[in-house]
């Protein structure tokens, strides 16, 4: 299946792309998704995942989602 993988500030410098289409497999879980299409990527402590537009556990199976976003910490006010 495909997913697409969007990326803002940091993540978006750091992978290269906003926004990219990738093949993947249901039982696959965010973190091994970018283990395996940004090895260099470490999402550390500070970024969140989001599954559809909700936010997700790096380590649960996407399923049959059709979207991952990274969502970096945020400052302002």
């Amino acid at each position: 299946m495909k997913i697409t993988i969007l990326t803002f500030a940091q993540t978006r410098t750091q992978l290269g792309f906003g926004g990219k289409v990738f093949d993947c497999e249901a039982n696959e879980t965010p973190r091994e998704i970018f283990r395996r299409v940004a090895p260099q990527f470490d999402p550390g402590k500070t970024i969140r995942v989001a599954v559809d537009q909700e936010y997700a556990d790096w380590d649960k199976p996407i399923g049959n989602a059709s979207e991952i976003a990274l969502i970096p910490p945020v400052s302002g006010g």
